[in-house]
């Protein structure tokens, strides 16, 4: 006799994960930090012609690059967190980048508003993605242990 057994994505487990961590991006804390990413990933793309430094055409692609990256990423944890948490470690990557791309790509020595600029929003974007990274796995850490608490209260002999 064969038993059929259910796709992963099926999984009663994995479908309360993933619930879980919607809940985590529906609160105002994570908005908030997505917006925020979201914001940062748009200024780092633009922030060539706002600054000033569109003549630095490797920092220039540098930026561009890494900001739409940023916002696109920013734009899949905003609506759909629960599938997309898995590759949150990539924007913290993405915000290091910015803050060190302008002495480490290629061409003529960025002015002090390029590097002022990258630095800032290299950090901003860090904090927030952090931020990210750490509202769903801080919530479904207090999910599970609320859970596990209850299981174990549930089990407790009464006198």
């Amino acid at each position: 006799m064969t038993v059929r057994t259910p796709r992963i994505e099926d999984h009663p487990d994995l479908a309360e994960l993933r619930l879980r961590y919607e809940e985590a991006a529906e609160t105002p804390t994570a908005q908030v930090v997505e917006g925020l990413t979201f914001l940062s990933g748009l200024y780092l793309a633009i922030s060539p012609w706002v600054v000033g430094f569109t003549s630095h055409t490797s920092l220039t692609a540098s930026n561009v690059i890494s900001g739409v990256g940023l916002a696109v990423l920013a734009l899949c944890f905003a609506t759909m967190y629960g599938r997309s948490h898995r590759i949150a470690w990539v924007a913290p990557i993405i915000s290091a980048w910015a803050i060190v791309s302008p002495w480490l790509v290629s061409g003529p020595a960025p002015s002090v508003g390029a590097i002022v600029s990258n630095v800032i929003v290299g950090l901003v974007g860090l904090v927030c993605t952090i931020a990210m990274m750490s509202v769903g796995r801080r919530r479904v850490a207090e999910t599970a242990g609320l859970s596990a608490s209850a299981q174990s209260f549930r089990e407790a002999p009464r006198p």
